[in-house]
């Protein structure tokens, strides 16, 4: 789903598609699941899982979740550290939780579906959050040192970010069988 208002809005829709277009298969299905879980877009056992096994992970995955809107209540209003506690300890929770499942490959990934489940506002805290979850112990050191190395520089350091909210949202699609006629 892509929402626009004009010619700015769509060449950045185009920009978000394009960008979701260059992460790996499995990444692009790990974001549109969890974008249904987290977002409560459809029943994402009926629709994702293909096994007990998968059905089991997105449970627990829903579970993890819930604490998405306690996350969101708590978003800081400025850079202020008094209100840090309640928005980021549970944000690095969830994020170690996605960064543990091995589908998001690194930073940009990351910051795709999290700036999705959370809204504009999040965007000064994820490098944070990112650096904060990949640097824990649950993930292997090769893991911890991909994922850290994501990161750019200038995502880490950047003096701003935009408070445009996301307009692409990418969702299941239907595979079309070929092999039968059209009607």
């Amino acid at each position: 789903m892509a929402t626009s208002s004009g010619p700015a809005a769509g060449d950045m829709s185009l920009a978000e598609i394009k960008e979701f277009a260059g992460f790996p298969a499995g990444t692009q299905r790990y974001i549109r699941r969890s974008l249904d879980i987290g977002l409560e877009r459809d029943d994402a056992v009926a629709r994702w899982s293909r096994d007990v096994v998968e059905e089991t992970a997105i449970r627990v995955q829903a579970k993890v979740y819930r604490r998405l809107d306690d996350i969101r209540s708590h978003m800081p209003e400025d850079s202020g550290l008094d209100a840090l506690e309640g928005f980021m300890a549970p944000l690095v929770a969830v994020s170690a939780f996605d960064l543990g499942q091995d589908r998001l490959p690194g930073f940009g990934p990351y910051r795709f579906l999290y700036e999705r489940l959370l809204g504009a506002h999040v965007r000064p805290w994820l490098p944070g959050a990112f650096c904060a979850a990949a640097s824990l112990p649950h993930l292997h050191p090769d893991k911890r040192k991909t994922l850290l190395q994501s990161i750019s520089e200038a995502a880490a350091t950047a003096p701003g970010w935009s408070s445009r909210e996301p307009s692409f949202y990418p969702e299941w699609v239907e595979k079309i069988d070929e092999t039968r006629p059209a009607n």
